[in-house]
C-alpha cells in the first residue's frame, strides 16, 4: 500500500501540515525521531499574522486560555528600537506568549483528535523516488523499514536529512562573531517596578521589559512571562571565551556584567523546572533554492533559516504548512487545477525572503559603532512617522504579503490575507475565525439581495450575511484565509460574477467539495 504523505518532523511546522492534510480528508503519517516530545526550550512565543491564523484553526483559545479572540499589541521592537502602534487605525502585529513546547503538545494533541499517526522514535534515513512515489527508509525501534508515499514533506529543521538527500541546495551565510545566551533566573524584588515591570538598574538606569537594550558592548533583553520566571537574555560580538561546557548561572551574571558594566543578582529561579541555560554562537541565514523537487517538498526550518530576532520563525513555518496543506490535499484527491502545487513555493519562498531581509536589517541595527548609532538614531526618527511604523508592522507580521490571484481578481483586497469580520447571518452572530475552522473555501455574501442562484462555484460554502463597516460586499477565501477574489458592488454584474467563476477555478476544479470536520 502506497500511503499518501509521510511527514518528517513532529515538531509545530510538521504538526501544523498533519493537521492542515487531514481537514482536507487526507491522512499523513508523521515521523519524529525522537520518541518523547523534547524539553529544550526554543520559541517564547507566537509573533505575527499567524496567531490570526491559529485562532481561525480554533486553536488560539486552547493555546492562549483566553475565549476572548487575540488583539493587536500597541506596541513591539524593530532592531532594537520601540516599535509604536496604538495610534494605527488598522495594526497588523499580534503576539501570543507561549512557550514552543506548549504549541507542540496543542498541535498534537489536535492532530491525534484528526486521526493522524505519529510514530515518535521513527527516523528518516534514506529517501529515493520516481515519478509514482517516494520511498522513505525509516530506522525505528525494530529496525530499519522502507515506507513508500505519494509525497514526502520535510519538516526536519535547519539541518534537514530530507533537503540533503533530495540535493536541494541550501545557499547563505553562518557567522560565529556573536554569542548569546539566555536563562531563567530570579532577579531582585526591589530593582522590579510591579506596575510597569519595568528594571531598575542601579548605576545603569531604568530597562522596560520585552525591549532590546543596545549599546556598544551588546545587547541585553530581559522578559517577565506570565506563569513563569523572569527571562534573561544578551548577546555579544566580543565575548569572552567560556568553553565549550554547559553554560551557567555565573556565566550569564559575567555577560551582563560585560555588557550593562554594572552587577545584576541573578539567583535561580523558583520551582522545578527544566529551566533554561542556553548559550549559542554565531548563527545562518539560508534560504532553500527551491521548495519543492517532485514529490519531494520542504516546510519551515528545512527550507529557511534566519535570525530570531524579532521572533519571526514560527509565523513564517506555520504559515508555510497552512499554504502547502491544501493544495497537497488536492493534489493528491486528484481535483488540484494545473500548477496549483507549485503556487506552494511562488507564495511562500518570496515571503521567507522578506523575513531573511528583515532579520537581516535588524541584526545590522543592533552591531556595534559609531556609524550604526547615527543610523540607529535617524531609524529611530522614521519609525515615529505612524505610516512608516504600519509598514514596519505589517512586515513583521507578514501581512504585507500579496498574493497573485489573476487577472480575474483585480479587487484591492485580492490575494491578501481576509480581515477579520463579525457576521450576522440567519442563525445568527458569528466570526469568521468561526466559519474557517474546517479549512473549507468560502463565499461570504454580504450583497443586498443576495448574489444570483448559481453564482457560487460548485463545492464553496456559501455564508449570507451582513456585517458592519466590510471592506466588500462579497469575499472568495481560500483554504488558508486568503482572498481569492471579491467585490464591492451592492449588486455584483455579469462581468464580476464571471471573475468570480474565473477566480474559483484558478485554484479548485469544478465539481471539487473539499472536506472537513470541527474540533473545538
Amino acid at each position: 500500500m502506497i500511503n499518501d504523505v509521510v511527514i518528517a518532523g513532529a515538531g509545530p511546522n510538521g504538526l501544523m501540515l498533519a493537521c492542515e492534510l487531514s481537514l482536507a480528508g487526507v491522512r499523513p503519517i508523521v515521523l519524529e525521531r525522537l520518541p518523547e516530545p523534547g524539553t529544550e526550550r526554543r520559541a517564547n512565543g507566537l509573533v505575527g499574522q499567524v496567531v490570526s491564523m491559529l485562532d481561525r484553526r480554533g486553536l488560539y483559545e486552547r493555546l492562549s486560555g483566553d475565549t476572548e479572540p487575540p488583539l493587536p499589541v500597541p506596541r513591539f521592537v524593530f532592531g532594537a528600537l520601540p516599535l509604536e502602534l496604538a495610534g494605527l487605525e488598522d495594526n497588523p502585529l499580534f503576539t501570543l506568549l507561549v512557550p514552543q513546547a506548549r504549541v507542540t503538545q496543542v498541535l498534537t494533541d489536535r492532530a491525534v483528535e484528526l486521526g493522524v499517526e505519529i510514530r515518535r522514535g521513527h527516523e528518516l534515513t534514506g529517501l529515493s523516488q520516481d515519478d509514482e512515489a517516494v520511498a522513505v527508509t525509516v530506522t525505528g525501534p525494530r529496525g530499519a523499514y522502507r515506507l513508500p508515499a505519494r509525497h514526502l514533506v520535510g519538516a526536519d529543521g535547519g539541518h534537514s536529512l530530507t533537503r540533503k538527500l533530495s540535493g536541494i541546495a541550501f545557499p547563505g551565510v553562518t557567522k560565529d562573531d556573536t554569542v548569546s545566551r539566555t536563562a531563567d533566573a530570579r532577579l531582585p524584588a526591589e530593582w522590579l517596578d510591579q506596575a510597569t515591570g519595568a528594571l531598575h538598574v542601579p548605576g545603569y538606569g531604568v530597562l522596560p521589559p520585552f525591549a532590546h537594550h543596545r549599546n556598544e558592548r551588546g545587547v541585553f533583553v530581559f522578559a517577565t512571562p506570565p506563569g513563569r520566571p523572569p527571562l534573561v537574555s544578551t548577546m555579544e560580538w566580543d565575548p569572552a571565551g567560556d568553553g565549550d561546557g554547559p553554560m551557567t548561572l555565573d556565566e550569564m551574571r559575567a555577560s551582563v556584567r560585560r555588557v550593562l558594566g554594572v552587577d545584576v543578582p541573578l539567583t535561580p529561579p523558583d520551582g522545578d523546572g527544566p529551566h533554561l541555560l542556553r548559550r549559542r554562537a554565531g548563527g545562518s541565514t539560508r534560504l532553500a533554492e527551491r521548495y519543492r523537487d517532485r514529490r519531494v517538498h520542504l516546510v519551515g526550518d528545512a527550507a529557511h533559516v534566519h535570525a530570531a530576532i524579532g521572533g519571526p520563525g514560527l509565523n513564517l513555518g506555520l504559515q508555510d504548512a497552512i499554504n502547502l496543506g491544501w493544495k497537497l490535499a488536492a493534489e493528491i484527491r486528484g481535483d488540484a487545477p494545473p500548477g496549483l502545487l507549485d503556487t506552494y513555493e511562488s507564495e511562500r519562498r518570496p515571503a521567507a525572503r522578506r523575513v531573511v531581509m528583515h532579520t537581516q536589517a535588524q541584526s545590522a541595527l543592533i552591531a556595534p559603532g559609531g556609524d550604526v548609532t547615527a543610523l540607529r538614531e535617524l531609524f529611530a526618527e522614521l519609525l515615529g512617522d505612524r505610516h512608516t511604523a504600519g509598514r514596519i508592522a505589517a512586515l513583521m507580521a507578514g501581512s504585507d504579503v500579496r498574493y497573485d490571484m489573476g487577472t480575474a481578481a483585480t479587487h484591492p483586497l485580492a490575494g491578501r490575507y481576509a480581515p477579520d469580520l463579525v457576521l450576522r447571518t440567519g442563525a445568527g452572530t458569528v466570526r469568521l475565525a468561526d466559519l474557517t475552522v474546517t479549512a473549507r473555501p468560502l463565499l461570504i455574501d454580504l450583497t443586498e439581495d443576495g448574489l444570483p442562484a448559481g453564482a457560487a462555484p460548485e463545492g464553496v460554502e456559501v455564508v449570507t450575511g451582513r456585517a458592519e463597516d466590510a471592506p466588500a460586499t462579497a469575499l472568495l477565501l481560500r483554504p488558508d484565509s486568503y482572498v481569492a477574489w471579491a467585490s464591492s458592488s451592492p449588486r455584483p454584474d455579469t462581468a464580476e460574477l464571471d471573475g468570480l467563476r474565473a477566480a474559483a477555478g484558478r485554484w479548485s476544479s469544478p465539481g471539487t467539495t473539499l472536506s472537513g470536520s470541527t474540533c473545538r
